[in-house]
Protein backbone atom coordinates (compact mmCIF):
# COMPACT_ATOMS: atom_id res chain seq x y z
CA UNK A 1 0.00 0.00 0.00
CA UNK A 2 1.00 3.40 -0.62
CA UNK A 3 1.52 5.70 2.18
CA UNK A 4 -1.50 8.01 0.34
CA UNK A 5 -3.99 5.06 0.89
CA UNK A 6 -2.89 3.72 4.37
CA UNK A 7 -3.57 7.23 5.97
CA UNK A 8 -6.81 8.13 5.08
CA UNK A 9 -8.17 9.29 8.27
CA UNK A 10 -5.29 11.75 8.68
CA UNK A 11 -6.18 12.92 5.13
CA UNK A 12 -9.44 14.15 5.97
CA UNK A 13 -7.90 16.53 8.58
CA UNK A 14 -6.53 19.32 5.14
CA UNK A 15 -10.23 20.07 4.92
CA UNK A 16 -10.13 21.52 8.44
CA UNK A 17 -10.41 25.07 7.17
CA UNK A 18 -13.86 24.46 6.05
CA UNK A 19 -14.80 24.55 9.59
CA UNK A 20 -14.34 28.28 9.62
CA UNK A 21 -17.56 28.75 8.10
CA UNK A 22 -18.89 27.08 10.87
CA UNK A 23 -17.66 29.23 13.66
CA UNK A 24 -17.74 32.82 14.54
CA UNK A 25 -14.35 32.91 16.11
CA UNK A 26 -12.81 32.61 12.94
CA UNK A 27 -14.56 34.56 10.77
CA UNK A 28 -11.77 37.66 10.65
CA UNK A 29 -11.70 38.26 14.07
CA UNK A 30 -8.17 38.11 13.86
CA UNK A 31 -8.20 41.08 11.62
CA UNK A 32 -9.40 43.75 14.64
CA UNK A 33 -6.51 43.34 16.52
CA UNK A 34 -3.04 43.86 16.07
CA UNK A 35 -0.55 40.76 17.17
CA UNK A 36 1.59 43.29 18.98
CA UNK A 37 -1.34 44.48 21.04
CA UNK A 38 -2.27 41.08 22.40
CA UNK A 39 0.58 40.25 25.35
CA UNK A 40 0.18 37.08 26.86
CA UNK A 41 2.76 37.80 29.69
CA UNK A 42 -0.14 40.25 31.31
CA UNK A 43 -3.62 38.80 30.26
CA UNK A 44 -4.08 35.93 32.28
CA UNK A 45 -8.20 35.77 30.64
CA UNK A 46 -5.95 35.04 27.31
CA UNK A 47 -3.52 32.55 29.19
CA UNK A 48 -6.89 30.76 30.43
CA UNK A 49 -8.49 30.37 26.92
CA UNK A 50 -5.29 29.53 25.76
CA UNK A 51 -4.60 26.58 28.66
CA UNK A 52 -8.07 25.43 27.94
CA UNK A 53 -7.53 24.95 24.13
CA UNK A 54 -3.93 23.27 24.89
CA UNK A 55 -5.53 20.82 27.62
CA UNK A 56 -8.48 20.06 24.56
CA UNK A 57 -5.50 19.17 22.46
CA UNK A 58 -3.54 16.90 24.86
CA UNK A 59 -6.79 15.25 25.96
CA UNK A 60 -7.54 14.52 22.13
CA UNK A 61 -4.42 13.24 21.56
CA UNK A 62 -4.08 10.89 24.54
CA UNK A 63 -7.80 9.55 23.74
CA UNK A 64 -7.00 8.90 19.81
CA UNK A 65 -3.44 7.41 21.14
CA UNK A 66 -5.82 4.96 23.56
CA UNK A 67 -8.18 4.08 20.62
CA UNK A 68 -5.09 3.32 17.92
CA UNK A 69 -3.30 1.04 20.35
CA UNK A 70 -6.86 -0.53 21.39
CA UNK A 71 -7.22 -1.27 17.15
CA UNK A 72 -4.54 -2.14 16.19
CA UNK A 73 -3.48 -4.65 19.17
CA UNK A 74 -6.18 -5.54 20.60
CA UNK A 75 -7.36 -8.53 18.35
CA UNK A 76 -11.04 -8.82 18.99
CA UNK A 77 -11.25 -5.06 17.79
CA UNK A 78 -8.60 -5.36 15.14
CA UNK A 79 -10.16 -7.63 13.51
CA UNK A 80 -13.51 -5.88 12.81
CA UNK A 81 -11.19 -3.30 11.11
CA UNK A 82 -8.58 -4.88 9.31
CA UNK A 83 -7.41 -7.31 7.35
CA UNK A 84 -3.91 -8.70 7.87
CA UNK A 85 -1.45 -10.63 7.67
CA UNK A 86 -0.15 -13.58 9.30
CA UNK A 87 2.90 -11.45 10.49
CA UNK A 88 0.29 -8.88 11.64
CA UNK A 89 1.09 -6.37 8.61
CA UNK A 90 -1.89 -4.50 7.07
CA UNK A 91 -3.51 -6.09 4.03
CA UNK A 92 -6.60 -4.44 3.91
CA UNK A 93 -9.86 -3.04 5.59
CA UNK A 94 -12.88 -4.67 6.40
CA UNK A 95 -16.20 -3.07 5.21
CA UNK A 96 -16.81 -1.52 8.88
CA UNK A 97 -13.24 -0.39 9.03
CA UNK A 98 -14.01 1.49 5.16
CA UNK A 99 -16.69 3.36 7.84
CA UNK A 100 -14.07 4.37 10.30
CA UNK A 101 -11.64 5.28 7.53
CA UNK A 102 -14.09 7.65 5.98
CA UNK A 103 -16.12 9.14 8.94
CA UNK A 104 -13.92 12.01 9.86
CA UNK A 105 -14.61 13.41 6.32
CA UNK A 106 -18.28 12.52 6.19
CA UNK A 107 -18.39 14.18 10.10
CA UNK A 108 -16.85 17.64 8.31
CA UNK A 109 -18.87 17.78 5.43
CA UNK A 110 -22.04 17.20 7.32
CA UNK A 111 -20.30 19.92 9.89
CA UNK A 112 -20.08 22.68 7.45
CA UNK A 113 -24.05 22.72 7.43
CA UNK A 114 -24.21 23.88 10.90
CA UNK A 115 -24.89 27.75 11.47
CA UNK A 116 -24.10 29.22 14.92
CA UNK A 117 -23.36 25.95 17.14
CA UNK A 118 -23.89 25.73 20.62
CA UNK A 119 -20.81 25.28 23.08
CA UNK A 120 -22.45 21.94 23.86
CA UNK A 121 -22.86 21.16 20.28
CA UNK A 122 -19.06 22.22 19.08
CA UNK A 123 -17.84 20.05 21.91
CA UNK A 124 -20.00 17.08 21.19
CA UNK A 125 -18.77 17.66 17.55
CA UNK A 126 -14.52 17.73 18.59
CA UNK A 127 -14.62 14.59 20.89
CA UNK A 128 -16.59 12.94 17.75
CA UNK A 129 -14.38 13.83 15.10
CA UNK A 130 -11.60 13.07 17.53
CA UNK A 131 -13.31 9.52 18.22
CA UNK A 132 -13.36 9.17 14.92
CA UNK A 133 -9.84 9.85 13.98
CA UNK A 134 -8.36 7.73 16.64
CA UNK A 135 -10.13 4.89 16.26
CA UNK A 136 -8.74 5.18 12.16
CA UNK A 137 -4.77 5.66 13.79
CA UNK A 138 -4.32 1.70 14.60
CA UNK A 139 -3.64 1.60 10.92
CA UNK A 140 -0.13 3.58 11.42
CA UNK A 141 0.56 0.53 14.34
CA UNK A 142 0.26 -2.17 11.74
CA UNK A 143 2.17 -0.43 8.89
CA UNK A 144 5.03 0.79 11.15
CA UNK A 145 7.14 -0.84 13.65
CA UNK A 146 5.69 0.52 16.96
CA UNK A 147 9.24 2.16 18.13
CA UNK A 148 9.40 4.56 15.03
CA UNK A 149 5.97 6.00 15.55
CA UNK A 150 6.66 6.33 19.40
CA UNK A 151 9.85 8.28 18.20
CA UNK A 152 8.42 10.26 15.51
CA UNK A 153 5.38 11.05 18.26
CA UNK A 154 8.00 12.76 20.38
CA UNK A 155 9.78 14.83 17.49
CA UNK A 156 6.19 16.00 16.41
CA UNK A 157 5.55 16.54 19.75
CA UNK A 158 8.50 18.85 20.28
CA UNK A 159 7.51 20.79 17.04
CA UNK A 160 4.17 21.11 17.68
CA UNK A 161 5.18 22.68 20.70
CA UNK A 162 8.04 25.16 19.44
CA UNK A 163 5.60 25.98 16.73
CA UNK A 164 2.81 27.10 18.33
CA UNK A 165 4.85 28.95 21.30
CA UNK A 166 6.25 30.99 18.25
CA UNK A 167 2.69 32.28 17.04
CA UNK A 168 1.78 32.47 20.66
CA UNK A 169 4.76 34.93 21.56
CA UNK A 170 5.45 36.38 18.15
CA UNK A 171 4.35 40.10 17.86
CA UNK A 172 5.07 39.56 13.80
CA UNK A 173 1.27 39.84 11.70
CA UNK A 174 1.25 36.15 10.51
CA UNK A 175 -2.12 36.57 8.34
CA UNK A 176 0.14 36.93 4.89
CA UNK A 177 2.02 33.64 5.56
CA UNK A 178 -1.31 32.56 6.62
CA UNK A 179 -2.54 33.58 2.94
CA UNK A 180 0.36 31.19 1.40
CA UNK A 181 -0.41 28.54 3.14
CA UNK A 182 -4.22 28.39 2.60
CA UNK A 183 -2.97 28.46 -0.92
CA UNK A 184 -0.28 25.54 -0.21
CA UNK A 185 -3.00 23.48 1.81
CA UNK A 186 -5.83 23.62 -1.53
CA UNK A 187 -2.67 22.34 -3.68
CA UNK A 188 -1.64 19.58 -1.08
CA UNK A 189 -5.32 18.55 -1.31
CA UNK A 190 -5.57 18.45 -4.95
CA UNK A 191 -2.29 17.01 -5.30
CA UNK A 192 -3.34 14.13 -3.20
CA UNK A 193 -6.43 13.52 -5.05
CA UNK A 194 -4.40 13.03 -8.36
CA UNK A 195 -1.97 10.92 -6.14
CA UNK A 196 -4.89 8.74 -6.20
CA UNK A 197 -4.75 7.89 -9.79
CA UNK A 198 -1.15 8.43 -10.33
CA UNK A 199 1.92 7.86 -9.13
CA UNK A 200 5.13 9.41 -10.58
CA UNK A 201 8.33 8.81 -8.84
CA UNK A 202 9.46 10.88 -6.05
CA UNK A 203 6.01 12.35 -5.92
CA UNK A 204 5.19 10.78 -2.59
CA UNK A 205 7.99 12.06 -0.94
CA UNK A 206 7.45 15.58 -2.78
CA UNK A 207 4.08 15.55 -0.90
CA UNK A 208 5.28 14.99 2.24
CA UNK A 209 8.33 17.70 2.28
CA UNK A 210 5.20 19.88 1.29
CA UNK A 211 2.83 18.47 3.97
CA UNK A 212 5.27 19.18 6.38
CA UNK A 213 6.36 22.82 5.52
CA UNK A 214 2.69 24.01 5.70
CA UNK A 215 1.51 22.38 8.52
CA UNK A 216 4.16 23.32 10.72
CA UNK A 217 3.10 27.25 9.17
CA UNK A 218 -0.14 26.25 10.01
CA UNK A 219 0.40 25.54 13.97
CA UNK A 220 1.85 28.71 14.26
CA UNK A 221 -1.08 30.94 12.03
CA UNK A 222 -3.65 29.19 14.02
CA UNK A 223 -2.48 29.99 17.52
CA UNK A 224 -1.82 33.39 16.69
CA UNK A 225 -5.58 33.44 15.25
CA UNK A 226 -6.25 32.07 18.44
CA UNK A 227 -5.33 34.46 20.49
CA UNK A 228 -6.46 37.56 18.08
CA UNK A 229 -10.09 35.73 18.00
CA UNK A 230 -9.90 35.69 22.56
CA UNK A 231 -9.95 39.96 22.28
CA UNK A 232 -11.83 39.81 19.47
CA UNK A 233 -15.05 38.02 21.39
CA UNK A 234 -14.74 40.79 24.04
CA UNK A 235 -15.71 38.23 27.24
CA UNK A 236 -18.67 36.64 25.52
CA UNK A 237 -18.29 32.93 27.61
CA UNK A 238 -20.30 31.20 24.82
CA UNK A 239 -17.96 32.44 21.83
CA UNK A 240 -14.91 31.95 24.24
CA UNK A 241 -16.26 27.93 24.42
CA UNK A 242 -16.83 27.48 20.81
CA UNK A 243 -13.58 28.83 20.01
CA UNK A 244 -12.13 26.90 22.69
CA UNK A 245 -13.49 23.44 21.23
CA UNK A 246 -13.06 24.28 17.12
CA UNK A 247 -9.46 26.11 17.66
CA UNK A 248 -8.68 22.78 19.83
CA UNK A 249 -9.91 21.07 16.76
CA UNK A 250 -7.80 22.62 14.30
CA UNK A 251 -4.73 22.37 16.41
CA UNK A 252 -5.41 18.73 16.51
CA UNK A 253 -5.74 18.33 13.44
CA UNK A 254 -2.39 20.30 12.37
CA UNK A 255 -0.39 17.50 14.91
CA UNK A 256 -2.11 14.47 13.44
CA UNK A 257 -1.21 15.98 9.63
CA UNK A 258 2.58 17.15 10.53
CA UNK A 259 3.02 13.86 12.75
CA UNK A 260 1.69 11.91 9.51
CA UNK A 261 3.84 13.20 7.12
CA UNK A 262 7.11 12.95 9.46
CA UNK A 263 6.06 9.45 9.79
CA UNK A 264 6.46 9.12 6.08
CA UNK A 265 10.46 9.79 6.39
CA UNK A 266 11.19 8.61 10.10
CA UNK A 267 8.92 5.66 10.13
CA UNK A 268 10.74 2.17 9.58
CA UNK A 269 7.57 -0.10 7.97
CA UNK A 270 7.14 -3.51 9.60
Amino acid sequence: MEDNDISGCARWGRFEKGLAQMSDFNRGYARTVPADRADMSVDAGLRSFMLGVYNKVALGLLLSAGLAWLTADFAPVQQLLYVTTPDGRLAGFTALGMVVRFAPLVMIIGAMFMRNPSPAASGVFYWAMVSAIGAGLGLWLLVYTGASVATTFLIAAAAFGALSLFGYTTKRDLRPFGSFLMIGLIGLVLASLVGIFWHPPGFSFLMSVVGVFIFAGLIAYDTQNLKMSYYSMGGDQASMAVATNYGALNLYLNFINLFQFLLQFLGNRR
